[in-house]
């Protein structure tokens, strides 16, 4: 495995780090337990030594069975990554969207960074992890109704008090990173970045590598899709997000196979499925540092981690991005 620090903190962090996403059910048409806990330890087995996780998955749920998945494994060996300011139990600050819970039952879900909120939440993420500290502290999502200085002089408190190691933001753009910076070093931010959604390659990017920030990408597979598994009519679960995500329309998932295709010959000839490639690409793109990438159970662990064992030149690079620039995804 490789190990990257994140900017100019302390920090390093697994190349490829579990994300511990579809491990909540929420949102994912559920999950089995034991399954998830076991994906994580074999992630581990193979170097993947950092977890990414958030409170909202699953209402707790995810967290806790972090907590599970660690509770044995030397601390000072793993990294830790979760989140706040998405409250689905405290009807205040900004509404995001509207949700069921693994239960079925609904709930409304809000953007709320105020001080006080992430206090608790900070407490209760600790009590879910069985930890006394959190490696990186991300908020999840901007909130519109706190500023942000308020935001992150709250999470400089919290460093101060040992209960995080270093702070992060998620899906913050470059404005909102330069103000977020005049209270607290940052170390990363994690955003959405994968072979068909490259809008961070324009501003993002440029500003981290410039500014020696650590960029985390979520969704480098597409949730699934650039593993060339999905079929047109693919046929989702029950709370399934991905039913009414643009990727996964007919014509979509048609012309990104026909992309995969291209490039499939380069996977066989590395001795690699695609999903691995991709995974490779990811985390050789300029600026990107990290990829997080989750797995259901343990087989799928085992061979996210060996994406690692890849190695894609630049001439290869070239390849893949030129087929990329044939491939357009319909809104």
């Amino acid at each position: 495995m490789e190990y990257r620090r994140l900017g100019e903190s302390k920090l390093s962090v697994s190349a490829i780090t579990f994300g511990a996403w579809a491990a909540g059910g929420w949102m994912w048409g559920g999950n089995d337990d034991q399954e998830a806990i076991d994906a994580m330890l074999a992630a581990y087995d193979l170097g993947i030594t950092s977890i990414d996780t958030a409170p909202v998955y699953g209402q707790g749920k995810s967290e806790e069975l972090v907590g599970k998945a660690i509770k044995d494994l030397p601390r000072d060996k793993v990294q830790i990554l979760t989140k706040y300011g998405l409250r689905w139990d405290l009807a205040k600050g900004e509404f995001f969207f509207k949700s069921k819970d693994n239960s079925g039952k609904d709930i409304d879900v809000y953007r709320y960074a105020g001080k006080d909120s992430i206090i608790t939440e900070c407490e209760n993420s600790l009590k879910r992890l069985g930890t006394d500290y959190i490696d990186l502290y991300q908020i999840h999502w901007s909130d519109k109704t706190t500023p942000i200085d308020e935001t992150m002089e709250a999470i400089l408190r919290l460093k101060e008090q040992g209960k995080i190691r270093e702070a992060g933001v998620c899906n913050y753009d470059v404005s909102q990173m330069n103000i977020a910076a005049k209270t607290i070093k940052l170390a990363a931010n994690q955003v959405p970045f994968s072979m068909v959604n490259r809008a961070i390659e324009d501003e993002l990017i440029p500003y981290c590598i410039e500014n020696r920030k650590a960029i985390l990408a979520y969704s480098p597979l597409e949730r699934g899709l650039l593993t060339g598994k999905m079929k047109p009519g693919q046929n989702f679960g029950e709370g399934d997000h991905r039913a009414g995500v643009k990727y996964f329309k007919d014509q979509n998932i048609e012309r990104t196979n026909a992309f995969l295709a291209k490039i499939k010959p380069l996977a066989d000839e590395k001795g690699a499925t695609l999903g691995q490639l991709v995974i490779r690409w990811t985390i050789n793109h300029p600026g990107i540092t990290v990829a997080l990438v989750g797995a259901r159970n343990a087989e799928q662990s085992i061979q996210n981690a060996k994406a690692i064992n890849i190695h894609i030149n630049g001439e290869e690079m070239e390849f893949i991005n030129n087929q990329l620039s044939d491939l357009e995804i319909i809104s």
